[in-house]
């Protein structure tokens, strides 16, 4: 791709899907490589002076056609409002992708809140292997995104915990409670958590009351 000279490249979105109430997917089509797990910062503007990018993890996988970003509208923030009004067919501007939360193949906890589950399911896009063991937090069980994705996979144990609704096969709680709950969590795992600060803070603290070990916790905040 051709980046500017503050390092946006334009793409056109050639798909915008809102899949519950102000919660879009977003895709235009792929011109770059990326890992699994990667972010990229995104913008409605072509220069940094006027606002900077905003960091989006991939959802799609690494060798799908179209690229996908999952977002959820902030009233009070300046770039997803602006992002929601963009139809297919309308420029929005991409950072190069970047970012270290990769998934190693082994087995591993992966833990999200709401959109935080947008890089797992890249990796699982991706071919990611090992056996996996999956803990999404929603508020309202239209707040699973890419749920389907996830049930009957071998390799993957999927727990949904939902706060404010009750559901079959679906915990009824935090996802925070969930894990306080969870007897023996394994030590030699990677634990993956993304999500925003409050939880991944919370998340981690958990885990290392309960002695998985702090390099073992790989985190991706979002804001």
């Amino acid at each position: 791709m051709d980046y500017n000279i503050d390092g946006l490249a334009p793409v056109v979105i050639t798909n915008k899907i809102e899949i519950t109430e102000r919660v879009f997917i977003y895709q235009f089509k792929r011109a770059f490589n990326f890992e699994a797990g990667q972010v990229i910062g995104i913008s409605v503007f072509d220069n940094t002076d006027e606002k900077m990018p905003r960091m989006y993890s991939i959802a799609s996988g690494n060798n799908d056609e179209l690229v996908s970003i999952l977002f959820n509208v902030k009233e009070t923030g300046w770039l997803t409002p602006l992002l929601a009004k963009k139809e297919v067919g309308d420029t929005i501007y991409i950072t190069a992708p970047s970012g270290n939360f990769l998934d190693n193949n082994e087995s591993a906890f992966w833990i999200a809140t709401g959109t935080g589950i947008a890089p797992f399911h890249s990796m699982l896009q991706s071919g990611s292997s090992g056996q996996k063991t999956l803990i999404h937090g929603a508020r309202k069980l239209d707040s699973f995104y890419f749920e389907d994705s996830f049930l009957n996979v071998n390799h993957l144990s999927y727990i949904r915990c939902c706060s404010q609704e009750e559901g079959n096969s679906i915990y009824f709680g935090r996802l925070t409670q969930y894990l306080k709950e969870y007897n023996n969590l394994p030590h030699d795992q990677k634990y993956y958590l993304c999500g925003v600060p409050e939880m991944v803070v919370e998340v981690r603290d958990i885990l290392i009351d309960k002695g998985v070990p702090y390099q073992q916790i790989v985190a991706e905040i979002y804001f």
